[in-house]
């Protein structure tokens, strides 16, 4: 069992879930959703259904931006990248600091 925090800075326990049937999973689910009082964990489970449920627009990307991104993997293969310094260095001479 491995814990994570979510973002109510709550531990939340992760058990390995892989093998289970979809009946099985949605059985365990029933469960824990009827022993909890924590309005939090039902308020998030809610918002992840009407994720799935929407229809999120699919974002286009612009030429303009796909070249960017074409760019900018040209330059991690040469190896012209910079370490987390170096770019907080180059961001503090770019604004003065």
């Amino acid at each position: 069992m491995q814990r994570y925090k979510t973002g109510n800075q709550k531990f939340v326990n992760l058990y390995k879930i892989s093998g289970m049937t979809v009946v099985e999973l949605k059985n365990k689910l029933i469960g824990k959703i009827n022993q909890t009082e924590n309005s939090e964990i039902l308020e998030d489970m809610i918002r992840l259904f009407d994720i799935e449920d929407s229809e999120l627009p699919v974002y286009e990307l612009s030429v303009e931006q796909k070249s960017a991104i074409n760019e900018a993997r040209e330059q991690y293969r040469k190896g012209n990248v910079l370490t987390g310094e170096q770019a907080e260095k180059e961001i503090g001479e770019w604004l003065g600091e």
